[in-house]
């Protein structure tokens, strides 16, 4: 013989509803396992994973763009020095100038010359030499690859670069003996830094093509990573509605454990009565 107390209040649902409550209000996801709904949670996870993705790649763009920065102010140095060099050299070019004049420039320019490889030497970011090899190579940088969206395929590219004398064609100017060193040499040297300045300009285009490239992805990135976060806001935690279930439950788990603990005294009278 069963003897039913009077608890039809009682219910496991009313704790799993509760725990389901408390686990999205500590969340902020309305979907959090399969059992709430396995469809949902697909989607759910899928934007949430774009998302990620796009704040990454947002992260890459940032960090790309600080490089390029970094590399554009250092080639505008290295073009002062070029344009003062120029200057120098068509001061030296002129027999007006003596030849005391003349070495006194010289010394002055080559000393500038090894300002410019310093400068090509030190530049880097996080590690990475930006104008030559490395500090102690004097060949061309590597090329960068920049990894600006979620797709393997998106990538902006930046060639390498060596802006050094060595790379730049200066390094016949660099090493050019000083008690020989001419008018005429002078004027010889101007088309070296012409040359020298143009290619110059071409690093510095290149480089400038490649920001206007970052900051149009980082913005794209920015408008995709808004609309995906707009698109799964609809699975997140109604807090107020969750907040006012919880409570809901709770109390309703309140309940049937004092309707229990009074029902079992009662099934422990009547088990007496028939016995």
């Amino acid at each position: 013989m069963q003897i039913n107390g009077n608890n039809p209040i009682i219910n496991n649902d009313i704790y799993l509803n509760a725990n389901q409550a408390l686990n999205r209000i500590a969340t902020g996801i309305e979907i959090n396992q399969a059992s709430d709904d396995a469809s949902s949670l697909a989607i759910a996870d899928n934007l949430l994973a774009q998302s990620n993705g796009y704040s990454q790649a947002i992260e890459n763009t940032n960090s790309a763009i600080a490089a390029s920065q970094i590399t554009d102010g250092a080639l505008n140095s290295q073009s002062n020095i070029l344009d003062d060099i120029k200057q120098k050299l068509t001061q030296a070019a002129t027999d007006t100038t003596s030849d005391e004049g003349r070495e006194a420039i010289l010394k002055d320019i080559q000393g500038q010359l090894k300002a410019f490889d310093n400068i090509a030497q030190s530049t880097n970011y996080n590690g990475q030499n930006l104008l030559q090899a490395s500090s102690e190579d004097s060949s061309a940088s590597s090329d960068l690859q920049y990894q600006s969206g979620i797709e393997g395929q998106d990538l902006i590219e930046q060639s390498g670069i060596q802006s050094n004398t060595e790379g730049l064609g200066l390094s016949d100017l660099l090493n050019q003996d000083i008690s020989s060193f001419s008018s005429a040499d002078a004027r010889a040297y101007l088309e070296d830094i012409d040359n020298a300045i143009d290619g110059l300009n071409d690093f510095r285009g290149e480089v400038g093509s490649t920001v206007n490239q970052l900051q149009s992805a980082n913005n794209t990135l920015l408008t995709q990573e808004a609309s995906t976060l707009q698109a799964a806001s609809v699975f997140n935690t109604d807090y107020a509605a969750e907040s006012a279930n919880f409570s809901k439950q709770n109390i309703l788990s309140q309940i049937g454990a004092f309707v229990q603990a009074q029902g079992n005294p009662n099934q422990d009278v009547v088990t007496r009565l028939l016995s």
